[in-house]
């Protein structure tokens, strides 16, 4: 039975993003629309069971990984000013608008500042795959967007983690200890880097197989991610920071060109079919009203809280569009702080459909305009 839910998963995924190619869209706006059709809300074709769970996580660990493989670090560093600059202009927007939109739908200042939270989260697994098909990932955008949503990852992350101490008992002494953790994990990725860098030529040659470095490289992506996550960071900013070290080596292409294979085959298509058969559109109707206001609320914090900072910081008018646009999606992130808050109690079922309704819209709404505005540039 598993091998026949797979094959209907990749079958799906195949299947839609053809359709959207077809079109002139991106395939993973296809790959999720036709998650929500084979999944437990219409037709009922595979569960998303833990075994897929597993995959899908899997997925995005390594579409995260070959997005870092794929930056230029130099441009980064050149970048990263501004990057922290938008990054917090499209934590502390949504936030607000988070807020004021769950106030007005009458749930407490707990509630609400949770939800405000969850849209200050910025999902860049599907801003990174719609630049990938585009080719648009090292632009100055793609690269500012990557940076200012690892550090919105970083910041939710360390928000998340405060909010848990005052909410349950006896974790509010953990807090520092969390923010250690944090601090002693970036310490560490960046020793990690340096020796990766300085050891890598030393070590391997070019005459090592192209299978051997691309293995190499697969494991310390997966214990990159694993140390992050045991950290208190999430495995996908692992994962992106041990594509970024290995960026600086010699190997860098050899293990991109495999890892693009494994994942774009299997694992990254899982992904996001799985993320779209766990949409429920019973529950998602039942809270449609607060689901859309969500909706306006999240895409406009990110367009005014990081497009707009992005004007103010001399880029031009349409690449600070771009910027707003790609910052949008929320997906597997603000899921991860969602499932946080349903454990803590501070999010009730009725809003969590409400959220879900929010997550998937802008997941889906992002990649084509996002496509669109880098159309009008080519």
């Amino acid at each position: 039975m598993f091998l026949y839910q797979l094959a209907i998963i990749l079958a799906a995924g195949a299947f839609g993003g053809y359709l959207c190619r077809k079109i002139n869209q991106p395939a993973v706006l296809g790959q999720l629309i036709f998650g929500i059709l084979i999944g437990p809300s219409l037709f009922k074709l595979v569960e998303p069971s833990e075994t897929f769970i597993h995959l899908a996580d899997l997925g995005v660990v390594l579409l995260m990984f070959i997005a870092g493989l794929e930056t230029d670090i130099d441009e980064m560093i050149s970048a990263g000013k501004s990057s922290f600059i938008i990054a917090m202009g499209g934590v502390i927007v949504p936030i607000a608008f988070g807020m004021g939109a769950s106030l007005l739908f009458g749930n407490d200042a707990g509630e609400s500042f949770f939800i405000g939270i969850i849209l200050a989260a910025t999902s860049v697994s599907i801003t990174v795959e719609t630049l990938r098909e585009i080719d648009k990932l090292r632009t100055k955008q793609g690269i500012t967007i990557l940076s200012a949503a690892v550090i919105d990852d970083v910041v939710g992350i360390i928000m998340l983690s405060l909010v848990a101490g005052f909410i349950s008992p006896g974790e509010g002494q953990s807090i520092w200890l969390v923010l250690v953790k944090l601090v002693g994990f970036f310490i560490l990725a960046l020793v990690l880097g340096f020796l990766v860098v300085k050891l890598s030529s030393k070590f391997f040659s070019f005459k090592n197989t192209t299978e051997r470095i691309a293995g190499i490289g697969l494991i310390f992506c997966l214990l990159f991610s694993f140390i992050a996550d045991e950290m208190g960071v999430a495995a996908i900013t692992g994962a992106y920071l041990a594509g970024i070290m290995i960026s600086s080596t010699p190997f860098k292409q050899k293990i991109s060109y495999k890892m693009q294979e494994l994942s774009y085959l299997l694992f990254t298509p899982i992904f996001f079919v799985v993320t779209g058969m766990e949409v429920d559109i019973t529950h998602m109707l039942n809270d449609l009203g607060f689901g859309v206001v969500l909706m306006v609320a999240a895409i406009l914090g990110k367009l005014i809280g990081c497009g707009f900072v992005a004007r103010l910081l001399k880029f031009n008018k349409r690449e600070s569009l771009q910027i707003g646009l790609g910052m949008i999606p929320r997906g597997e992130v603000a899921l991860i702080i969602t499932d946080i808050g349903l454990r803590l109690g501070v999010v009730h079922k009725g809003l969590f459909a409400a959220i879900i309704f929010m997550i998937l819209t802008t997941t889906m709404i992002s990649p084509p305009l996002l496509k669109k505005s880098f159309a009008k540039t080519s």
